[in-house]
């Protein structure tokens, strides 16, 4: 039982784990990336550039959402898992290994938008699947725990990307950096990737679901669309925050603050070291107290918070680890709790589907948009504190969501 046990967390993290850290070493690296795929001597026009290409890999995903999601209702949640994990983990490997713009033209962006769109279909379902697996099969008065676990490995993900750019930034030159250093991140997403395909292959003795809805699409699309704009509701505040806060500020506060790459993977990898213990802590609390009062607290922080918060990363180094240390806080209660009240908001027949593709809506249309939004924002409006508006705003929506959703977290839940 614990062995099975073992393997259930071990499954339903390690995908998390290579997702976020293939899409934020990504973001990490913007400047670089836009140096070497993209021509010109103007640092905004190749940021707008490397967002655009980070935007079509979300932009991807909800069609990887519907394919992954379909398998997960269908096929069973293990071999979902599975087929996305060996889809994600080649393009980052080919991304490190992909020529620049000074060797091979423009075929240097054109591929690399294509490896992005290959890594947005295999990670589409992975979140929401994954969330599903650990969720349905966690202990009984441990679901929004079991939640958190699985939502840890987002920040154990970004936390292996900054820890990985700040040792590169660290030992190499700037120069050096640019040339080749910020391609060994995306070499490294290799190992990540065979320990999660082998734990998740032990997976297919587990029994497959049972006869179903034919095609889980279908069914949503014909009775769930309130339902689906529901998940992308409650998850709107967590995509765009965490884009604006972790993986957009890396350049915000190069470009907008003057802080040196070595400093800046500093502050992302304190705030995701930090967001791992918080999101678990409020995923045992949810568990006892129920998940929409921490939910709404943090929604409320979030659209009162994000200017201020702003506001002291444009001051000296202290202040940036505060304002970070707001978004940590808000953030990591959506982390910790939302995924149980989604899961346990979602019938069990389409429940992969329904999630998959509401939570992409938020994640890969809005929050995969928004380091190109905010780039495009603080260029058009010359104010720093735009990115700040759009998790403000995202916040607010969150909010709205949760007071007409049902807190049932004291329900039983059928397993898939």
């Amino acid at each position: 039982m614990r062995f099975q046990k073992t393997r259930v967390i071990g499954a339903g993290v390690a995908g998390n784990i290579l997702e976020w850290y293939d899409f934020s070493i990504y973001g990490f690296f913007a400047v670089q990336i836009g140096a070497t795929f993209f021509p010109g001597e103007d640092p905004i026009s190749r940021a707008l550039a490397t967002f655009s290409v980070f935007a079509v890999g979300y932009l991807a995903r909800p069609l990887g959402a519907i394919v992954i999601g379909h398998i997960g209702d269908r096929r069973g949640r293990p071999l979902a898992m599975t087929v996305s994990i060996a889809g994600m983990a080649i393009p980052t490997f080919a991304m490190g290994l992909l020529p620049g713009y000074d060797t091979i033209g423009l075929w240097a962006p054109v591929l690399l938008t294509v490896l992005r769109l290959m890594q947005g279909l295999a990670v589409g379902g992975e979140s929401a699947i994954a969330n599903v697996f650990m969720i349905e099969h966690a202990p009984t008065g441990r679901r929004a725990l079991s939640g958190a676990i699985c939502g840890a490995g987002y920040a154990v993900g970004i936390q292996l990307a900054s820890m990985a750019a700040l040792a590169c930034a660290s030992l190499m030159t700037p120069a050096a950096l640019q040339e080749w250093g910020w391609r060994i991140p995306f070499w490294l997403s290799l190992a990540i990737a065979a320990c999660g395909f082998q734990i998740r292959r032990t997976l297919k003795d587990l029994p497959p679901p049972a006869d179903r809805h034919p095609s889980p699409l279908a069914e949503v699309l014909r009775h769930h669309l309130v339902l689906v704009a529901q998940i992308a509701g409650l998850s709107l505040f967590a995509a765009v925050g965490f884009q604006a806060a972790f993986i957009y500020v890396a350049e915000w506060l190069q470009r907008v603050g003057g802080v040196s790459p070595a400093d800046t993977f500093k502050v992302t990898s304190l705030s995701m070291l930090a967001v791992t213990p918080v999101s678990l802590f409020f995923g045992w609390l949810a568990d006892r107290v129920g998940r929409r009062g921490p939910l709404l607290a943090s929604a409320l922080l979030g659209a009162g918070g994000a200017v201020p918060f702003f506001m002291l990363m444009q001051g000296g180094q202290g202040a940036i680890y505060l304002g970070q240390a707001g978004f940590v806080l808000a953030l990591a209660i959506q982390f910790g709790v939302q995924g149980a009240l989604m899961v346990e908001t979602t019938p069990e027949p389409i429940r992969c589907t329904a999630l998959a593709i509401g939570n992409n809506i938020a994640w890969s249309i809005l929050g995969g948009t928004t380091p190109l939004v905010a780039t495009w924002l603080v260029y058009r409006t010359t104010d720093e504190l735009s990115p700040a508006y759009l998790i403000a705003g995202a916040a607010a929506i969150t909010f709205v969501s949760l007071l007409l959703t049902r807190d049932n977290f004291k329900n039983e839940l059928r397993k898939g």
